[in-house]
């Protein structure tokens, strides 16, 4: 059986400010989004060649869903993505080496947690 993970809901306050920072701060493509009502907005974006989206919006989730936090995307140089995302005004760690890999995090606006990942080899 071949299963491909294509999108994750993310809880997000604002959705304008979270499509601001996912495109303009992240450089995620923003892909949709749509206003079925008072109540129910879709929004979905996604990384620069990735098979996998995040979605966000209104009406989607309970109001009370947690944070997501661990969510990770591989970039081929961490350091030039943290030179690049901290030029753009993101607030992220320092370049973090570990054995299994060089990681740089970030939180959005609302605290979903994210982590870029070199891989050095596979």
């Amino acid at each position: 059986m071949e299963m491909k993970l294509e999108l994750v809901f993310l809880p997000v306050s604002d959705v304008d400010r979270s499509i601001d920072f996912y495109v303009n701060k992240i450089g995620f493509n923003l892909d949709y989004d749509h206003k079925v009502n008072d109540t129910l907005r879709f929004v979905q974006l996604t990384p620069p060649g990735s098979a996998c989206s995040i979605s966000i919006g209104t009406g989607l989730m309970d109001p009370d869903t947690p944070l997501v936090k661990g969510l990770q995307v591989v970039v081929k140089d961490a350091r030039a993505a943290h030179a690049e995302l901290s030029g753009r005004g993101v607030d992220v760690t320092d370049v973090d080496v570990q054995p299994w890999g060089t990681f740089v995090r970030f939180t959005d606006p609302d605290g979903n947690g994210w982590a870029l990942q070199e891989i050095t080899n596979r």
